[in-house]
């Protein structure tokens, strides 16, 4: 099973954001900057992670985007969910979608451990938040980057 470009970059771009802007809207340029991520794209995402009441925006010169909620409240699973959309890994464990309908599904075996293994990931994703990766981003020793709006030479 493959993650999408979205769902990755959806979770290192809030990840930046929590990590370098200490609650004030970041940039996307600053984000597309630290991250190696076409502001264009980072747009796309950034507008369905805002639908999802993950991140809110503010309009203007000194605007940007922020997080909806607090670091710890948004899991990486909420964020792949918003992008993916459903993550099952074969159709036929999520019937109810349309495309999953298989004539063996009542008696196929192997769909008990697809089915299992999606159950795992997805318990996975949901007990790791954004203040998770932070701290590990502490850990491993990467730096913060202040804001360029806010850096002033006396």
């Amino acid at each position: 099973m493959k993650l999408s470009t979205q769902s990755r970059y959806g979770v290192r771009a809030v990840v930046d954001i929590a990590y370098n802007s200490d609650g004030t809207e970041t940039q996307v340029k600053d984000i597309s900057r630290r991250q190696g991520i076409s502001p264009r794209y980072l747009e796309q995402i950034f507008q369905k992670l805002k639908r999802a009441g993950i991140l809110g925006s503010k309009r203007g010169p000194s605007g940007g985007y922020s997080l909806a909620k607090k670091p710890e409240e948004i899991t990486v699973w909420e964020i792949v969910r918003t992008t993916e959309g459903q993550l099952d890994p074969v159709p036929c464990v999520n019937p109810k979608d349309g495309k999953g309908h298989c004539e063996r599904a009542e008696k196929c075996v192997t769909r008990v451990i697809w089915s299992e293994a999606g159950y795992r990931l997805k318990a996975y994703l949901e007990s790791v938040t954004v203040r998770d990766l932070c701290e590990m981003a502490q850990k491993m020793g990467v730096k913060k980057e202040l804001d360029e709006r806010f850096v002033y030479y006396i």
